[in-house]
């Protein structure tokens, strides 16, 4: 009597249990299909696909195409209960343009369930855009939507048009709790005011700070925060510094703060070659454009940085050798072939001062002798280069927190967390890749900028949960090679969960999640998964 069996077949799991629960937990699906409906007859409602989209960036963040190729192969029937042959190009496409009239409404509802229920403190909270260059020509735009459009490209891709994003991360985990896309041609200062009440709607609250670059210190962005009482910290552009102010300032009377930075926490840096802080305090006075204008004065922090001083003094270096280079081989051709009157030479000088940015300490004489050869003589004015040298280092913050609220060297520390909305832009464009966008509609542009920003969400409130199961300032070892110990990290996590495979259930047993690391067990522990009992498959 022979005896068949009926093969098992392994699904790629990866970080999909983890982004189910996650997903779960900000009722994302039933956010969407409220304000979505389907027909009862549909197999997959628009949340169910939405949902399957953020774990497809989640776990294959690679061109957004064979959607359902991905789906057979990854355990997504068995976590989603979403058929992958249903998960085709039309179904993504219209579950896109159903979000896309809502996705204000989607962002308020997530970010504010996201606040409720991991219990993120909104208190703090970091502002910036960046710009996504797109390929194509976008000629058949809907109006109602925020437009592909010439700009000003943070990729310097001045050649291609592109789609705008705000991000507002809360200082607690970095967790991204709103988002919003702009047109590519919007310019980041007029954003500020309306995020900010967007912001204050969905966090509940109104007495957050507002944490942003310099492009939130504009007249009129500057006039609608104080009127409505909200709370700023952001950098001085420097065309509103008056010349000569950093170079008359002296370190030695400032006070130091006691701040440590990330780079050098991480690195374990030792005290004495840590980059160290100080600040001073005054005034910053802003005018309005017109006469009647009220005149604000605002509550100025000067900081000086040695990384940045250090930074400053070897770019000048270098832009200085450069300069020089080109000004002598300029010197030594002048009255040669390509250089033969001092009309030429005096073009070339000017487009060397500006490509070396050189011009304000440049000094050069052009004569020309008697058989009309041209001669050139340069020098670098050495008080000049002392004058900068004197202001290396220096930056100026404003703010309307009164010195009850924060002395000088806090108002730098609640600064100094905006860096974390550089990381998240990073991670968007990094293991959530973005890019590349296969999409002709800006309405679907759009709508999948908000799943990317969902996916965004649920990568960092993983690593939130992780970091904060284990406790304050904890680290763990098995997550790189050399097993050092380390912060777990969302990039870190989704890597060590990625090879993770699923053995469906049969008539005498349940699924099982097969673990083949070490880490794996553990970061499933972090996570509040059972791998024993996987009940988001129960549902």
């Amino acid at each position: 009597m022979t005896v068949e069996f009926a093969p098992v077949v392994e699904r790629r799991l990866g970080a999909l249990p983890a982004s189910a629960e996650f997903l779960r937990r900000l009722d994302v699906a039933g956010i969407i299909d409220e304000l979505c409906p389907v027909r009862e007859v549909a197999h997959l409602t628009h949340g169910q696909v939405i949902e399957v989209l953020v774990a497809n960036r989640l776990s294959s963040p690679t061109a957004m195409v064979r959607v359902g190729d991905w789906a057979r192969t990854w355990a997504v029937e068995e976590v989603f209960g979403a058929d992958p042959d249903l998960l085709n190009d039309d179904r993504l496409a219209r579950a896109l343009d159903a979000i896309a009239p809502h996705l204000d409404e989607i962002t308020g509802s997530v970010g504010a369930q996201a606040i409720a229920k991991f219990g993120i403190d909104v208190a703090q909270i970091h502002w910036d855009m960046t710009s996504m260059s797109m390929f194509g020509a976008y000629d058949d735009q809907d109006d109602a939507f925020p437009q592909v459009k010439y700009g000003h490209p943070k990729d310097r891709r001045v050649d291609l048009k592109q789609i705008q994003a705000g991000l507002a991360v809360a200082r607690d985990g970095g967790v991204p709790v709103f988002h919003r896309v702009y047109d590519g041609g919007a310019g980041e200062v007029a954003q500020v005011v309306g995020a900010m009440k967007a912001l204050r709607k969905m966090a509940g609250r109104k007495d957050f700070l507002l944490v942003a670059d310099s492009k939130l210190v504009s007249y009129p962005n500057i006039t609608a925060l104080l009127d409505a009482k909200v709370d700023f910290v952001a950098p001085l552009p420097a065309a509103q510094v008056k010349a000569g102010l950093y170079a008359a300032l002296d370190v030695a009377s400032a006070q130091l703060v006691d701040y440590v930075n990330d780079r050098d926490r991480e690195r374990n840096t030792p005290a004495g070659q840590r980059e160290s802080y100080r600040v001073l305090e005054d005034v910053h006075v802003m005018p309005g454009s017109r006469k009647n204008d009220p005149v604000h004065r605002l509550r100025r922090i000067l900081v000086h940085s040695t990384g940045n001083a250090k930074g400053q003094q070897a770019a000048r270096a270098k832009r200085l050798a450069r300069a020089a280079e080109d000004l002598d081989k300029l010197r030594r051709s002048a009255g040669g072939r390509y250089y033969n009157t001092a009309a030429k030479v005096e073009a070339r000088i000017g487009v060397i001062a500006k490509t070396r940015r050189v011009a304000n300490c440049l000094h050069t004489t052009v004569t020309t002798a008697p058989d009309g050869r041209p001669a050139l003589q340069w020098h670098f004015d050495q008080d000049v280069l002392d004058t900068e040298a004197a202001a290396d280092g220096w930056y100026a913050l404003v703010t309307r927190l009164t010195p009850q609220q924060a002395d000088a060297a806090e108002v730098l520390r609640r600064y100094k967390g905006q860096g974390v909305v550089e990381r998240r832009y990073h991670d968007v464009k990094g293991p959530l890749a973005v890019a590349p966008i296969f999409l002709e509609h800006n309405r679907r542009i759009a709508a999948l900028i908000t799943v990317i920003c969902l996916a965004l969400l649920v990568f960092c409130l993983i690593e939130r949960q992780a970091r904060q199961a284990l406790g304050p300032e904890q680290t763990m070892s098995g997550l790189y090679p050399d097993n050092r110990r380390v912060r777990p990290t969302g990039r870190m996590i989704l890597y060590h969960l990625d090879s993770l495979m699923l053995r469906p259930g049969t008539a005498t047993g349940p699924p099982a999640i097969l673990i083949n690391r070490g880490v794996q067990a553990h970061l499933l522990e972090l996570l509040g998964i059972d791998e024993t009992r996987p009940r988001w498959l129960e549902t």
